[in-house]
């Protein structure tokens, strides 16, 4: 279908979070309509939000970014303010839903970023379209060929996600539980007091409101995601638009040794870890992110 930007109010009753900058837009694209958050005013950048986080968690980021590129920040379908549908959430359709967003808003060509889920859904973008990315900043995410003896040692990382993927138990959960939320926000940072105030509270209450989504998302991981990697799927694809790739020294969710030996797989890949900080670098680390994200667009899109 044709893609149009609609003034739309919001697919949900919570207030969105106050940014400073910020401006926001609803966006039909593929059936769906996603919320969008823009910042400045230069060359665009696509930023992806990981889970259970939705636009707002770019706003430190931003902040440091004034008068600097477009921060172009949608929620990913079914999360923040976008629409929740009942299927679309495994990674192949999630990045189907950004490219139609780009076209949706006229861009050719933007940087990258994405952070956890983000960045997942930013490598697929990258493999499929390199044609529309200047560059890629993954945060706290694996590249598609990590390889199975860094895999094997560290799959008990992924302990909460038997809580989350399982279809009926894992809605309960993120619907009815959010101290469980919570809990995974403040475990997973190095240091827990990083989180400002009220934020924690925002995206514990955006994993309740998402809670189909985010069960739908880890389970979809499961059933396609899992498989396609021990099948080899990605071993024959390469990575061409220049990317970094940036791990937290103390993330115990993707731990360094997960982030090595994609770089046979890339014309391009660079790997730098940032010392004591955890999975949540927009959060713990925002300059470092803005350093990079202007390192890698200083030529534009």
């Amino acid at each position: 279908m044709t893609s149009s930007t609609t003034s739309a109010t919001a697919l949900t009753s919570r207030p969105l979070p106050n940014a400073e900058g910020a401006e926001h837009r609803w966006v039909d694209v593929r059936g769906i309509r996603l919320h969008v958050a823009e910042y400045g005013t230069g060359a665009a950048v696509l930023l992806l939000h990981g889970f259970p986080q939705h636009w707002f968690a770019w706003h430190r980021v931003a902040a440091l970014s004034a008068a600097g590129p477009r921060l172009i920040c949608p929620d990913l379908r079914g999360l923040g303010w976008s629409e929740q549908t009942r299927r679309g959430y495994d990674i192949d359709s999630l990045s189907e839903d950004m490219l139609a967003l780009l076209d949706a808003l006229g861009l050719d060509r933007v940087g990258l970023v994405g952070h956890d889920w983000g960045a997942h859904v930013g490598f697929r973008l990258c493999l499929r379209a390199p044609e529309r990315f200047s560059g890629f900043l993954a945060l706290n995410m694996a590249h598609p060929w990590a390889r199975q003896r860094a895999i094997l040692p560290n799959l008990w990382r992924q302990w909460y996600t038997a809580f989350v993927e399982y279809p009926v138990i894992g809605r309960a959960v993120l619907r009815h539980w959010p101290a469980f939320s919570r809990f995974l926000l403040r475990h997973q940072v190095a240091d827990p007091s990083v989180w400002q105030t009220g934020e924690l509270a925002e995206f514990s209450a955006a994993a309740q409101a998402g809670a189909h989504a985010g069960q739908a998302m880890f389970w979809q991981y499961v059933v396609r995601e899992i498989p396609a990697l021990l099948r080899g799927t990605w071993r024959g694809q390469r990575l061409t638009v220049p990317t970094l790739l940036m791990g937290g020294e103390r993330d115990n969710v993707i731990p360094p040794s997960m982030l090595a030996g994609g770089e046979s797989h890339a014309d391009d890949l660079t790997v730098r870890i940032v010392p004591r900080v955890g999975h949540f670098l927009p959060q713990e680390s925002p300059k470092v992110v803005a350093e990079a994200m202007n390192e890698l667009f200083a030529t534009g899109s």
